[in-house]
C-alpha cells in the first residue's frame, strides 16, 4: 500500500500564520493605548516674563543722581576716592540675572548719607504661575510687611489703623495718618525743596505711589541712634512685570538734635525710583 508524502514545511508553515495573527492582534492594542488622552490635554504654560536679565546696578544710577543724594562726594578732594566713592560697592551674588545690588556711603561735613538699590528679577517655577504674577505676589509680602497706614477718605472695607495721624518722623509706619489722593506720588522732583512744613504731614506719609511702575510703595522711617541725632531712612519699592526694584535711602545727620529733612530725601528716592523705572523701560 503507497502512503501520502508528508511535506514538513506544510506544517511549519500553518504554525507562522497562526502566529503572525496572534501578535498582530495584541500588538496594534498595545501601540494605540500607549499614551491615551496625550493629544490636545495639556494645559497652556503660564507667560514668562518681560525681563531675561538686569542692569548692572552700579552702573545704573548716574554721577549727577549721585552727587544730589550723596552730597559728600563734591567734598572729596582726593579725585581717586571720589571715583571710588561714584562707584560704589557692588553686592555679592552667584547669579546676575536674577539678584543684584550696589551700596554707597558717603560722609560731609553735615551727615554720613547711604544708599543701597537692589533688582529682583521673578521667575516662577509653576506652569500655571505666570512670572509677573509671581512677581506681584512678592511685592505684596513686601508692601504687607511694609504696614502702610491707610490713605484718609479710604471707603469702607479698606484696611484701617488704629493710632492717630503723625509725621513720620515721629511715627513707625504702621501708625498710620491718611494720604490725601492728592499726594505727589507720581511727579517726584529732582531738587531739594524746603522744609516739611512746605507740605502736609499727610502728604509725607509712607504711602501706595500710583504712577511708578506697575505696583508701588514708599516707606519713611526716622528712628534714633545712640546720639540725639536721628537716622531718616526712606524706601521705595516697586515692580516693573517681573522685576522687583528696591531703593533705601538713609541720611545721619552729625550735629546733635538734627533731624533729616523728610520732604527733600522722600524727593530724591522717587526721583531716583523714576530714573530706574526708565532705564528698565517700565
Amino acid at each position: 500500500m503507497q502512503r501520502k508524502a508528508y511535506v514538513p514545511g506544510t506544517a511549519a508553515l500553518l504554525a507562522a500564520l497562526l502566529a503572525g495573527c496572534t501578535s498582530g492582534s495584541g500588538g496594534d492594542g498595545s501601540t494605540d493605548n500607549a499614551n491615551p488622552g496625550d493629544a490636545g490635554t495639556t494645559a497652556a504654560a503660564a507667560q514668562p516674563g518681560k525681563y531675561r536679565t538686569l542692569p548692572e546696578p552700579c552702573g545704573a544710577v548716574t554721577h549727577d543722581t549721585l552727587d544730589t543724594l550723596l552730597p559728600g562726594i563734591r567734598q572729596l578732594a582726593d579725585p581717586d576716592q571720589r571715583d571710588k566713592a561714584y562707584q560704589g560697592d557692588a553686592e555679592l551674588t552667584y547669579d546676575t540675572d536674577r539678584k543684584v545690588g550696589c551700596r554707597w556711603k558717603v560722609d560731609s561735613d553735615d551727615a554720613t548719607d547711604r544708599l543701597s538699590i537692589d533688582f529682583e528679577r521673578v521667575v516662577s517655577y509653576d506652569n500655571s504661575v505666570s512670572d509677573d504674577d509671581q512677581a506681584k505676589k512678592l511685592f505684596a509680602d513686601k508692601e504687607a510687611a511694609a504696614d502702610l497706614p491707610a490713605p484718609s477718605g479710604s471707603p469702607t472695607g479698606s484696611p484701617s489703623a488704629s493710632s492717630s495721624s503723625g509725621s513720620p518722623s515721629g511715627s513707625p509706619s504702621g501708625s498710620p495718618s491718611g494720604s490725601p489722593s492728592g499726594s505727589p506720588s507720581g511727579s517726584p522732583s529732582g531738587s531739594p525743596s524746603g522744609s516739611p512744613s512746605s507740605s502736609s504731614s499727610a502728604d509725607l506719609q509712607p504711602r501706595v505711589l500710583t504712577d511708578l511702575g506697575d505696583d508701588a510703595y514708599l516707606d519713611d522711617q526716622l528712628a534714633a541712634s545712640g546720639s540725639t541725632a536721628e537716622q531718616r531712612t526712606v524706601t521705595v519699592v516697586f515692580r516693573t512685570s517681573n522685576v522687583l526694584v528696591t531703593i533705601e535711602y538713609e541720611e545721619q545727620p552729625t550735629a546733635t538734635g538734627t533731624v533729616p529733612d523728610s520732604k527733600e530725601m522722600q524727593d530724591r528716592a522717587r526721583n531716583l525710583a523714576a530714573k530706574l523705572d526708565d532705564a528698565l523701560g517700565g
